[in-house]
């Protein structure tokens, strides 16, 4: 099971950035998928999920309006728009898949992007 994650750099405020989850050795229809942060100093912070079926999504009340999650279920790949990047943002970024259904229990995490918004 792999999660990796790209995409996070330097970026100056009001910049965006897309980051990029590739997931492979799992069956990945099963599973939720979620980008989680982690600022210096504070705990990991869910951001944003989209579900297996149908592609509900949910954000953090601090990024909605400006992130956007998405999957792409040929690729097995979730993204992460981010747009009016603040300071922040700040963060490490995390990739999640939570599995579902049969697959329920089964949690898989990436190993992180740096995202950086600063002048």
């Amino acid at each position: 099971v792999q999660l990796v994650e790209s995409g996070g750099g330097l970026v100056q405020p009001g910049g965006s950035l897309r980051l990029s989850c590739a997931a492979s050795g799992f069956t990945f229809s099963s599973y939720a998928m979620s980008w989680y942060r982690q600022a210096p100093g504070k705990e990991r912070e869910l951001v944003a999920t989209i579900r297996s079926a149908g592609g509900s999504t949910n954000y953090a009340d601090s990024v909605k309006g400006r992130f956007t999650i998405s999957r792409d279920k040929v690729k097995k790949m979730v993204y992460l728009q981010m747009n009016s990047l603040k300071p922040e943002d700040t963060a490490v970024y995390y990739c999640l898949a939570e599995g579902v259904g049969v697959a329920r229990g089964n949690n898989f995490w990436g190993q992180g992007t740096q995202v950086t918004v600063s002048s």
